[in-house]
């Protein structure tokens, strides 16, 4: 699905340019939704018990949610996910989804911080819950027009 915003330009984007922020909400719902979707049903997502007994604070997202939702900040810029040419990230610490109605808050900002040959930019990404880093080395390589 493509976003009704125009596509940045290659030409009009500049080392440093900010892309606008997001945060992103996570409940237990939504990672029991993901685990339908993905198949991973470690209980260490689900299941509070297991994952405090595994030494979890508590149940965490699973990281490629994480990942994927950190990337959204990137493919709502260019409107078109295709765009995303390469993308990679550590996981630093894990997102603590407590079982209560507000969840947990993943929020992201992302930065052009390279510009390469061919319309390709890097894009780095920051991501944090609970004002910790989650994602390490987040970056993406994206094809601009």
């Amino acid at each position: 699905m493509t976003n009704s915003t125009k596509a940045p330009a290659y030409d009009d984007v500049e080392v440093g340019t900010e892309l606008p922020a997001a945060a992103f909400r996570v409940t237990r719902d939504t990672l029991v939704r993901y685990a339908g979707a993905s198949g991973d049903f470690n209980p260490i997502h689900w299941n509070e018990r297991f994952a405090k007994s595994v030494g979890l604070a508590d149940v965490i997202a699973h990281g490629m949610f994480t990942m994927a939702e950190a990337i959204r900040v990137v493919t709502d810029w260019t409107g078109d996910p295709a765009a995303v040419v390469e993308y990679g990230v550590r996981f630093t610490r894990p997102v603590v989804v407590p079982d209560d109605d507000k969840g947990a808050t993943i929020e992201v900002t992302a930065k052009v911080a390279v510009k390469l040959d061919d319309h390709l930019v890097r894009v780095d990404l920051t991501a944090t819950s609970a004002g910790q880093k989650v994602l390490g080395m987040s970056r993406a390589v994206v094809r601009l027009t």
